[in-house]
């Protein structure tokens, strides 16, 4: 039996000053615990405790054959590659119901050509997928630099462990840079090198690392919900995150130049950030191009309707392969909610609207960024979160979190 958990969001205080601690990020912490397996000696502090990484560590220390990662999509994505090189051991890897239904047949192509052996257990192009480790000789690979970007950092992450290094060639447009650069960007903090010149990347070989110590920082697409509240509450409201830093590798950071848009500044101060709503929104639509930094689109959209700001939301083609069609997701959820919004396959338009219809269910489809993502709302109506545990992929404390602020959780 499936346990289901509803929670009702009511808070009499719009106006807060609030210390929040946030977990390290799940982008940069998987992909540091598979570089871990890789190159001896280094040592990972503030790492996420998220499902996905406890899962992908749990993954990355089983002896089993059958390795099951649930609802972790980047595990996914980054275990596929790093099994392939696994000499002398083979195991299948599947996931849950949704993890069986989002392709990585781009990925297993790339290494197929490479001299992976992967085959598919099922439907060709998805999990579950049997692998068995070999060593690449090969060294050159192209790939589309408009699919996801996981595809490709699933290969950087193993690059440098093969005999010859990788050369990456991306065809066509290349979309979510910022996170290609992460990957990159943890490689030479590790001594590889590594080049990203036009649609090239060049990775040499490395084995072997002397002992290093990184530290990962707070995660930005967590601090969005944040910015979130902030956006929807009074002038002078404040919370502090920890830990963050202006130079950061992590794409979400963006959020700092989108949220004056609501009247949201970001001052950082060492190894944090504290948003302050100094102004009153501006009311003229907001237009971005989010395909660098799509995993707050959800987030975005909910602050406008909630401030009654319409937006033009572009470079979101790949939400639809998420944990739930993130874009269909919103239309739905919104529309009950009294919004008047409209999705392609890779934008949204959401016109200004000024009511918020109260005690609305909020489905959730086991998206974790969906209830994170809408439960802000709360500070304007009271609103129901569906199966809001879902947030323990990426966010073990957020409920908890809330009610530090002053949210009432029942």
């Amino acid at each position: 039996m499936k346990l289901q958990f509803n929670r009702e969001f009511n808070t009499p205080h719009s106006k807060f000053n609030a210390e929040i601690t946030i977990s390290g990020s799940k982008s940069e912490s998987n992909r540091l615990l598979i570089l871990q397996q890789l190159m001896k000696g280094l040592h990972i502090e503030n790492c996420s405790d998220s499902d996905d990484s406890r899962h992908l560590q749990h993954a990355l220390s089983t002896k089993e054959t059958l390795v099951d990662i649930g609802h972790a999509g980047t595990a996914m994505r980054f275990l596929i590659a790093y099994f392939s090189i696994q000499e002398g051991r083979e195991v299948v890897l599947t996931g849950s119901e949704r993890m069986q239904n989002r392709p990585v047949q781009i990925l297993v192509e790339a290494l197929q050509s490479l001299g992976a052996e992967i085959s598919y257990e099922d439907k060709v192009g998805y999990p579950p997928v049997r692998i068995k480790g070999t060593q690449l000789q090969k060294n050159t690979v192209q790939i589309q630099g408009n699919v996801s970007s996981q595809y490709i950092s699933a290969l950087l992450l193993i690059a440098s462990s093969l005999p010859n290094g990788l050369e990456i060639e991306l065809l066509g447009e290349i979309t979510s840079v910022p996170y290609i650069n992460m990957t990159l960007s943890l490689l030479k903090k590790l001594d590889i090198d590594a080049v990203f010149e036009g649609a090239l990347i060049q990775v040499k070989p490395k084995r072997t690392s002397a002992k290093k110590t990184i530290v990962v920082e707070s995660d930005w697409s967590s601090a969005s919900y944040f910015y979130s509240i902030v956006a929807l509450s009074k002038i002078g409201s404040k919370i502090q995150l920890s830990s963050y830093k202006k130079d950061s590798l992590q794409g979400d950071s963006c959020l700092v130049e989108i949220y004056k848009h609501f009247g949201v500044a970001t001052i950082f101060g060492e190894n944090t950030i504290t948003l302050v709503k100094q102004s009153a929104v501006a009311k003229k639509l907001l237009v971005l191009d989010l395909k660098n930094a799509p995993d707050i689109a959800q987030t975005i959209a909910v602050t406008c309707f909630g401030l009654g700001v319409a937006c033009s939301l572009s470079g979101l083609h790949t939400l639809k392969i998420k944990e739930t069609d993130r874009l269909v997701a919103l239309e739905n959820e919104l529309t009950k909610l009294g919004a008047h919004i409209s999705v392609t396959d890779q934008s949204l338009e959401l016109k200004a609207t000024q009511k918020i219809q109260p005690n609305i269910s909020i489905e959730t489809y086991k998206d974790h960024r969906m209830a994170m993502a809408f439960a802000p709302l709360a500070l304007k109506v009271p609103i129901h979160i569906l199966e809001a545990d879902v947030v323990t992929k990426s966010y073990r404390d957020f409920w908890k979190d809330l009610q530090q602020i002053g949210f009432q959780i029942n």
